[in-house]
C-alpha cells in the first residue's frame, strides 16, 4: 500500500497524504462488503430508513467542516462547497424515505397470485470524479444503501478527502461496519477491480466518455450492470425574443461555475443572429465582473482549476482561437485561469466541438429555430442545456427536439435531487436521482403462488 499526495489547487502545495490501496486491499474491502450484505439486506425497512436519516443528520452537523475540506482539496468556492455538503444531506434524507416504499406489484393471473419484489443486487462499486466529489458520491451511495446493497466507493485520486470523511461519518451515524467503505487508490487498480471482481454486481461511474466506454466494455464480460454519467458539451440557446439582460447575466455562471469543470457546463453559446452583437455587449461586463478569488472568500464565484495538467489542457484551446474578451484571475501560486469567451468561426472549431472542462465558452450565431436545433444537436454529447425564449410554444418545441437528458428554459439549472439526471448519446447510460434511481440498484423478482383454483 502506497500513499498519494493531496495538493491545494489554490496554492499548488501539498498539504497532506492519503493511503493508496492496492489490489489485495481492494479485494479485502470487496469481500467485507460481500459478507456484510447478507445482514444489511435483512435490516428492516424502517430501521434502514432511520439509519439513513441519522447519517443525514451527522452530515448536517459537519457541513462546515466538509465544506472547508473541499475548499482546500478541490478549490471549490466556499459557497459551492456548503451547497455540495448540504446536497449529500438532502439526498440521504430523500432516499431515507425509500426503504419503506420499495413496493412490488400484485399482477392478476389465473390459478394463483403473482407478486413482484425488488431485490438488492449485492455489492455496488461507485467511482467518483474529482470535479464534484461530495454530491456525486451521495447520488450513488444513498439510493444503493436504501435499496439494501452494500457499497465500496473509490474517490478520485486528486480529491479523496471528503469521501474519506463521509465514510467516517457513516460509522458515527451507526451504519454497520463494512456496509459503506471508502477505498482510495488508483483508477487502474481500485476502479478496474470493481469492474473485474465477480462480487461487485454493479458499477456507477462518473467521468470521461473514453473511460466510461472502457468500464462498460469490461462489465459486459460479467453482464454487470452499469450507470454512466459521462462528458458533455451543452448548448445555451438564446433566441431574439428572450430577456437578453437576464440571459447574459446568467451565462457566465452557466459555464464558469466550478471553473468550468462541470459536464453540464453550457460551453456552447448559441445566439440568434439578429441580437448577436447586442448580446455580446451585455455579456462582456458580466464576464469581466465574474469574481475569481481565493475560494475561501465568501464573495468568490470561481476558484482555480484542479491541477497544473488541467490548466495546460484548457490553455491549449486558445491557440489560434479568436478571443473576444476575458475576465481576471489571481496571479499567484495555484492553477488559476481567467474566464474566457471565444468566437467560433464555424461549428467545426476545436473549441466548439470538444469538451474543454475549463472556464472557456464558445459563441456562435444562428439564423432561425431550425438551425439552432441543428447546431445544438451537432455533437456526440447530450447531457444538459438551456433555452432562453419568451415563446412558450417555441420552448416546448425546441425542448423536445434537442437531444439531451436535462434541459432548462429561461434558467441554467441541471440537477435537482428529486428529479432524474443523466445523459443521452455518449453522455451516459441510465439515470441518477429522482424517484426511480432506487430501482436501478435492484433486480425484479417474480413469484407465483398457486392457489389450486
Amino acid at each position: 500500500m502506497g500513499t498519494t499526495e493531496v495538493i491545494n489547487p489554490s496554492t499548488g502545495e501539498v498539504f497532506t497524504t492519503v493511503p493508496s490501496l492496492g489490489l489485495e486491499e481492494t479485494d479485502a474491502a470487496i469481500d467485507r462488503a460481500r459478507k456484510a450484505f447478507g445482514e444489511w439486506r435483512r435490516v428492516s425497512p424502517g430501521d434502514r430508513a432511520r439509519l439513513l436519516r441519522r447519517f443525514a443528520t451527522v452530515v448536517e452537523e459537519n457541513i462546515e467542516d466538509l465544506a472547508q475540506l473541499e475548499v482546500r482539496n478541490a478549490g471549490h468556492t466556499i459557497g459551492n462547497a456548503r451547497w455540495e455538503a448540504g446536497n449529500v444531506r438532502d439526498v440521504l434524507n430523500y432516499y431515507a424515505g425509500a426503504p419503506e416504499r420499495l413496493s412490488g406489484r400484485q399482477i392478476p393471473v389465473a390459478g394463483g397470485v403473482d407478486v413482484t419484489f425488488h431485490e438488492p443486487l449485492g455489492v455496488v462499486g461507485i467511482i467518483v470524479p474529482w470535479n464534484f466529489p461530495m454530491p456525486i458520491a451521495g447520488w450513488g451511495f444513498a439510493p444503493a444503501l436504501a435499496a439494501g446493497n452494500t457499497v465500496v466507493l473509490k474517490p478520485a485520486e486528486l480529491t479523496p478527502l471528503t469521501a474519506i470523511r463521509l465514510g467516517e461519518l457513516a460509522l458515527e451515524a451507526g451504519l454497520p461496519e463494512n456496509v459503506f467503505q471508502v477505498v482510495p487508490g488508483k483508477g487502474s487498480v481500485v476502479g478496474q477491480r470493481f469492474v473485474t471482481h465477480p462480487a461487485v454486481r454493479k458499477v456507477c461511474f462518473t467521468g470521461s466518455t473514453e473511460v466510461g466506454k472502457s468500464i462498460m466494455a469490461g462489465c459486459a464480460g460479467q453482464v454487470k450492470r452499469v450507470t454512466l454519467e459521462l462528458g458533455g458539451k451543452s448548448a445555451n440557446v438564446i433566441f431574439a425574443d428572450a430577456d437578453l439582460e437576464a440571459a447574459a447575466a446568467a451565462a457566465p455562471g452557466a459555464v464558469f461555475d466550478n471553473a468550468g469543470q462541470d459536464c453540464c457546463a453550457r460551453s456552447r453559446l448559441l445566439v440568434e443572429a439578429s441580437v448577436y452583437d447586442r448580446f455580446l455587449g451585455l455579456l462582456e461586463p458580466a464576464v469581466r465582473d465574474f469574481r475569481v478569488l481565493d475560494p475561501s472568500d465568501e464573495s468568490a464565484e470561481m476558484g482555480p482549476l484542479i491541477s497544473s495538467g488541467q490548466r495546460s489542457s484548457v490553455a491549449s484551446y486558445l491557440d489560434g482561437a479568436d478571443v473576444a474578451f476575458r475576465g481576471s484571475a489571481p496571479e499567484r501560486g495555484g492553477w488559476w485561469f481567467p474566464p474566457t469567451v471565444l468566437l467560433a468561426s464555424s461549428a467545426g472549431d476545436r473549441h466548439w466541438r470538444e469538451e474543454i472542462f475549463g472556464p472557456v465558452v464558445s459563441v456562435l450565431p444562428f439564423r432561425d429555430e431550425a438551425e439552432a436545433i441543428e447546431l445544438a444537436n451537432d455533437t456526440e454529447y447530450g447531457l444538459s442545456g438551456s433555452i432562453w425564449t419568451r415563446d412558450v410554444g417555441r420552448a416546448l418545441r425546441v425542448s423536445r427536439a434537442v437531444e439531451t437528458g436535462a434541459l432548462s428554459v429561461n434558467s441554467n439549472s441541471s440537477v435537482r435531487y428529486w428529479t432524474p439526471f443523466g445523459g443521452m448519446k455518449q453522455s451516459g447510460l441510465g439515470r441518477e436521482l429522482g424517484p426511480d434511481a432506487l430501482l436501478s440498484f435492484t433486480d425484479v423478482k417474480n413469484v407465483f403462488l398457486a392457489t389450486g383454483e
